[in-house]
């Protein structure tokens, strides 16, 4: 499993000019799903994204984490992240989960985030064409990847 992460002042997910999702100070987290991902992956990822320390404390130092600043969260899937760009132009995304995998770990990614946070996660729809839009704080953007973690 793979998850963009981006620190923002604001962002949102539109769905046919319709408004789905938004919120203001927290993250924006893209997550790609691969074939062999399951809940282990799940709960290792979202415990280290609640807690990683990218939001400024009083001294205005990289200190403090989405809990500890009550942010919120928007989880929008997003299956290029497993491009392979390898042979020519054209991406393959042969290692990306296909819907009937993917989509039940995407809804248990973000229960367990909701779970993690004590609050409602913003989302997008999976398989939707959305439009994301965020206002990058800092910028802060974060790669986090779940098969990399030892």
């Amino acid at each position: 499993m793979k998850t963009v992460i981006q620190r923002v002042s604001s962002a949102s997910v539109t769905i046919n000019e319709k408004m789905v999702s938004e919120i203001n100070t927290g993250l924006l987290i893209l997550v790609g799903i691969e074939h062999e991902d399951s809940q282990e992956d799940i709960d290792w990822l979202t415990k280290k994204i609640v807690n990683l320390r990218i939001f400024n404390d009083e001294n205005d130092v990289m200190n403090t984490s989405l809990i500890d600043i009550n942010g919120d969260a928007i989880v929008v899937s997003q299956f290029t992240l497993h491009a392979s760009t390898k042979k020519g132009n054209r991406p393959s995304y042969i290692k990306a989960a296909k819907p009937e995998i993917a989509i039940p770990l995407y809804e248990k990614f973000v229960i367990s985030l909701e779970q993690q946070l004590n609050k409602k996660v913003g989302t997008g729809v999976f398989g939707a064409d959305m439009k994301v839009s965020l206002l990058n704080d800092g910028p802060v953007t974060i790669i986090i990847d779940s098969k990399l973690r030892e």
